[in-house]
């Protein structure tokens, strides 16, 4: 059963591939065109499976399937369905379509269990077209702030008037909160090469990493890059340079921790002048906070001292602050169980990149699976997972929910 499921899954991932934006290239941003085609195209499938499938007000996607009695509490299982600029076709929309797999397998089966299963395709958790991020399982949580909804994209529509257009309505988000959630989970790609170099085809998630986001601006004098001589100048960009390898050198210290420099500008950028000042980003990331916490204070402390042996000024800005997230100790477990019951083993790993589950995870019992992909390649359409590592994540999957029990 779980293999034909897996080439199903396959097959409407390929056809999901195909809402896009940009011809050529997957790009399905929030409340975009071809984002409703895809919500769309997912409610269809679901109704062909018996559910009852809608839009929410936010616009994500959601279906039901009842337990043994009606209105039992639910285990609610998805990812999201938006995408990043030029995608792989699994990041989300695995996860997503996942949990419309299981409650089919269910269905083949003619079972009901003694919870009732909740479909969730949220929309937003890439954050690309607004300066927003999660608002589809922000909504559903309950904890979206509704100023998001001034947010502008880069053409200035306020993300409230794109959902109005969608069809959503921003006055009633709260209609998209769920009520009566026993836990929430989701399958997800691993977006990392940890699997694969284990030889893995599944793992068990203990953590979402915290995040610290910077700015940091280097300020020197600009000079003639003929005129100057080496010792007189307050040059900020090599002051950068030295600061982003001292970076790199902090980061590589700590296990469980990752420093990224993923944005770069020198002024005034002219072939001949020396560049009088720098700015670049830092994005800190761990699942322990402590050590998340001690990183950023002795990265800020060496680049202060950095600037001030070089002469040059420096300014710090935080930019984004987000906690760790901690799997529930009890769906960690039920992965752990449900791996063993189809023959795979039982390996754990922490997520470094952000899912709707640590924001679902603030109102209820929250966990996620991995599955290996291929190079650990991600966000790129050279994103990939084989047949066959999708039937043993489903069967794992299907394991976990047929064993799942209410609290």
């Amino acid at each position: 059963m779980a293999n034909e499921a897996a080439r199903r899954l396959m097959a409407r991932l390929d056809e999901f591939g195909g809402f896009t934006d940009e011809p050529g290239k997957l790009t399905r941003l929030y409340l975009s065109p071809a984002y409703a085609r895809a919500c769309e195209r997912f409610v269809e499938w679901a109704r062909e499976a018996g559910l009852a499938a809608y839009i929410d007000a936010v616009g994500n996607v959601r279906a039901r399937y009842e337990g043994r009695r009606p209105n039992a509490p639910a285990l609610m299982i998805g990812s999201h369905i938006d995408t990043v600029r030029d995608a792989g076709r699994y990041d989300g929309n695995l996860g997503a379509l996942a949990a419309l797999s299981i409650v089919e397998m269910l269905i083949e089966r003619r079972e009901r269990l003694d919870f009732a299963i909740e479909i969730a395709a949220f929309g937003d958790e890439e954050g690309v077209r607004f300066p927003t991020t999660m608002t589809g399982s922000r909504a559903v949580a309950g904890v979206l702030d509704p100023t998001a909804f001034a947010a502008k994209d880069r053409e200035g529509v306020k993300l409230g008037d794109a959902l109005t257009a969608f069809g959503g309505s921003p006055l009633a988000w709260r209609e998209a909160e769920a009520r009566d959630v026993a836990a929430f989970v989701e399958l997800h790609i691993e977006q990392g090469p940890v699997l694969e170099r284990e030889g893995l085809a599944v793992g068990t998630v203990t953590a979402i990493n915290g995040a610290t986001r910077l700015e940091i601006l280097v300020t020197g004098h600009a000079g003639h890059a003929g005129s100057v001589p080496m010792p007189l100048r307050r040059d900020a960009l090599t002051a950068a340079a030295e600061m982003i390898l001292a970076i790199e050198a902090r980061a590589a210290r700590a296990p469980d921790l990752v420093a990224t420099v993923g944005q770069m500008e020198a002024r005034p950028g002219a072939v001949n002048v020396i560049p009088g000042a720098a700015r670049f980003s830092i994005d800190i990331r761990s699942p322990s906070e402590p050590r998340r916490k001690t990183a950023v204070a002795d990265i800020v402390a060496s680049l202060r001292e950095i600037a001030e042996r070089r002469k040059v000024e420096i300014a710090v800005r935080a930019t984004h602050e987000a906690p760790a997230f901690v799997c529930d100790p009890r769906i960690v477990a039920g992965f752990d169980a449900a791996a063993q019951a189809v023959g795979e083993p039982v390996f754990h790993l922490p997520s470094g990149a952000g899912h709707d589950s640590m924001i679902l995870g603030r109102r209820w019992p929250a966990g996620m699976l991995f599955v290996r992909c291929q190079g650990g390649i991600s966000h790129n359409p050279l994103e990939s997972i084989t047949t066959a590592d999708c039937e043993t994540a489903l069967a794992v999957l299907f394991a976990f929910v047929k064993d799942f029990r209410l609290a």
